[in-house]
């Protein structure tokens, strides 16, 4: 009886001394629009998340990749990430969708009249060739224009709000054409390439934005006139979604904001933007006013094909 009492105070006492296992860490998911293949992304990916868990006691880091933009949004949604990388026209369905909501506004290098000026914000520009005859928009009535893309915040809902300000496109229930208005309209696949078509003598006016690569802006302002622009256009954003609470999304913000430290700078200019400068606080209001005003002029539908 004496032994069964020994053995019993000695598993109490052994059971106090043993230490509490530490709390698994906080997984942390940050969706990533696909500018690029999931490859590419994955692979510079893990410098930003080690960055993130240095500043993020606990907290394991996480950057995934859908295949397509509406992936991000899903993945909001439905609590499968805790906020996102996003540019301005998904970041806008991202509140509307899933009740996410902006945080920070990306303040990037961009071209405003040719200066090269910090900013989250930018215009694009409405440009025809120096010899054309044409000097405003409402001279494009039946002619040929190429745009980047029909997902182009800068080089197509801004520029197509911008006819319907005007009076040149009807605003009706569903969404704008620009078929009512030009006879022919090219979807060429970027700024680069929409230039080629005008330089080719294949269209008759094109767009050109503030935020792509300063070589190309000075290229095209360089060799063509201007007719009209359009802006400001908000830049990229970073969303926080529903399942981010308190204490960590104001952790999440000030490391994000760190970001911006010239030392940790090129971390985001690898990953995802090569004209980073740093992340400033915003709202979904303040930041995405101007293109909220343009879809509602417009109509149009954010859609998209499988890369």
């Amino acid at each position: 009886m004496r032994n069964a009492a020994f053995f019993l105070a000695l598993v109490v006492l052994t059971a106090g001394c043993q230490q509490p296992a530490s709390p698994a860490p906080r997984a942390l998911v940050i969706a990533v629009q696909p500018t690029a293949t999931a490859e590419q992304l994955a692979a510079e990916s893990r410098e930003l998340e080690q960055f993130l868990e240095s500043r993020l006691a606990g907290v394991d880091v996480e950057l995934r990749v859908p295949t397509l933009f509406a992936g991000v949004i899903e993945a909001l949604r439905f609590g499968h990430a805790d906020a996102a990388f996003m540019s301005a026209w998904p970041a806008a369905l991202a509140q509307k969708h899933a009740g996410a909501e902006v945080a920070l506004a990306e303040v990037r290098q961009v071209l405003v009249d040719r200066e090269q000026v910090e900013r989250p914000f930018y215009f694009s520009y409405w440009v025809v060739m120096p010899e054309s005859p044409y000097t405003s928009l409402d001279d494009l009535k039946g002619r040929r224009v190429a745009f980047p893309s029909p997902l182009s915040t800068s080089g197509y809902v801004m520029p197509m709000a911008k006819l319907v300000e005007r009076g040149l496109v009807a605003r009706g229930e569903g969404e704008v054409d620009p078929g009512d208005f030009f006879g022919r309209v090219l979807f060429a696949g970027g700024y680069a390439q929409a230039w080629e078509a005008l330089k080719n003598g294949q269209v008759d006016a094109t767009v050109i934005a503030g935020d792509v690569p300063a070589a190309l802006y000075n290229e095209v302002l360089g060799a063509t006139r201007v007719i009209e622009q359009q802006g400001p256009i908000p830049s990229h954003a970073v969303v926080f979604g529903k399942t981010l609470e308190e204490p960590l999304r104001s952790q999440l913000r000030d490391a994000l904001m760190a970001l911006g430290e010239p030392e940790h700078r090129d971390l985001m200019r690898k990953f995802i933007s090569g004209i980073f400068v740093r992340f400033q606080p915003a709202t979904t209001e303040e930041h995405l006013a101007t293109l909220q005003q343009s879809l509602q002029a417009t109509n149009l539908q954010f859609t998209e094909r499988l890369r």
